[in-house]
């Protein structure tokens, strides 16, 4: 009996727990919809701002949000997932490496305004790829990487060491073992910390203020050392630095930033999904 009461007791506090996480975000997407949605349009939707961001409509940022979270994956996850293989196969255990992995979790924590100072001085002014996509780009990547790293090496090392001593055993080499049964098994957690990045990479305001987002552009970007709006600085613009803008804009502009971060979060956990029921352990 005080076993069954026990597991009552912490089902129940788990439960308040849940509730406590997720009833504030569901009253926060509450509320941005029910004052954003009145303002959405195709116009707001697939126009430029004019008037001073006064009328038209949000297209550039939209489009620059999507070219910013596209450009931060193509530079993290590669460079992510390889550093997590070199760690996890290849890397032995000493005092190096365990430095190494130390310095990355600390790095999750570091702000973000601190990886946008560091944007500005080494891609925007070192490298002197100007404020343009290619630098906010790059230093998204950088402000994902330890995450990346973190979860794909957890991702690895939860592959049973097993299935790497057979292919071994037939013959196979290390890296062939790696391409061919490591990974493929490691792929669903992989991709949920790339998923975790992604959002954040496209609601990130910082490290694009600095590297590479425009107060407001007409046009769209043609090449990746142009500049680009972005709907993190856009909402911020519009809601400390423009007067004269209704509510409902600004919870319109929210609403929109959500909607593309849920929106590329769905597929990519539809991919997880998948790829998780393939897996035959």
């Amino acid at each position: 009996m005080n076993a069954q009461r026990s597991e009552k007791l912490t089902f129940a506090l788990l439960l308040a727990a849940t509730i406590i996480v997720v009833l504030p975000v569901l009253v926060i997407i509450g509320i941005v919809i029910k004052n954003g949605v009145g303002a959405i349009t195709w116009e707001f939707i697939s126009t430029a701002p004019r008037d001073g961001m006064r009328a038209g409509g949000i297209l550039p940022a939209i489009v620059g949000t999507f070219c910013l979270m596209i450009g931060a994956m193509l530079f993290a996850v590669p460079l992510g997932v390889f550093s997590a293989i070199y760690l996890n196969e290849y890397a032995g255990d000493n005092l190096l490496t365990r430095l190494i992995r130390l310095a990355i979790i600390n790095l999750a924590g570091v702000p973000s305004v601190v990886y946008g100072l560091f944007g500005l001085g080494v891609f925007v002014m070192f490298f002197k790829f100007g404020t343009s996509i290619l630098a906010g780009a790059m230093t998204l990547s950088i402000m994902n990487l330890p995450v990346i790293i973190t979860a794909s090496r957890e991702a690895l090392s939860n592959v049973p060491q097993s299935f790497r001593e057979v292919s071994l055993s037939l013959g196979a080499t290390r890296w062939q073992t790696i391409r061919h049964v490591v990974l493929p098994n490691a792929l669903p957690g992989i991709l949920t910390g790339i998923i975790l990045e992604v959002g954040r990479a496209g609601g990130e305001t910082a490290p694009i203020l600095f590297t590479v987002a425009a107060f407001s552009l007409p046009f769209l970007p043609h090449s990746v050392f142009d500049q680009c709006m972005a709907l993190p600085t856009h909402l911020y613009a519009i809601s400390t630095q423009v007067p004269n803008i209704g509510l409902d804009v600004r919870y319109a502009t929210a609403m929109v930033l959500l909607a593309v971060v849920l929106i590329v979060n769905f597929f990519s956990i539809m991919l997880r999904m998948r790829l998780r029921r393939r897996r035959q352990w």
